[in-house]
């Protein structure tokens, strides 16, 4: 599952007063966005995430500073690097995620497929890796 990860990289348009980048619905990114959300001011040594998602995709992206994805399928776990704001993280539903090793004044932009959702949380790491490895 985690074959389906993929690293995007969105346009850079190159301009002496300052670079631009962006993203469009089923264009840059492989889904219609239904919600977005962002994080930011993490203390020090602090994870976000920590769960799995029943149906839902996503997309990471450091606007600002870097900060490390940490993806498992419940078999293989990669960690990915973030610290441009042109490249992205794609991830499919039902991988585990967390993230760290936030860097000072990091921004991390979320956009996803579905809105937010409570069910659509698999919190427990042992109950996600029954449901994956059934």
């Amino acid at each position: 599952m985690l074959n389906d990860v993929k690293l995007l990289k969105f346009p850079k348009i190159i301009d002496e007063r300052g670079n631009l980048s962006f993203l469009e619905n089923n264009n840059q990114i492989p889904f219609e966005i239904k919600r977005v959300y962002w994080i930011y001011d993490v203390p020090g040594g602090e994870e976000r995430g920590g769960h799995a998602y029943l149906d839902l995709q996503e997309v990471i992206v450091a606007l600002s500073g870097s900060f490390d994805v940490v993806l498992n399928d419940g078999i293989t776990e990669q960690k990915f690097s973030l610290n441009r704001s042109y490249n992205a993280l794609y991830v499919p539903k039902l991988i585990w995620r967390h993230m760290e090793n936030f860097s000072t004044n990091s921004l991390a932009f979320i956009a996803t497929d579905e809105f937010y959702d409570k069910e659509q949380y698999i919190r427990d790491f042992r109950k996600f890796k029954e449901m994956v490895n059934a």
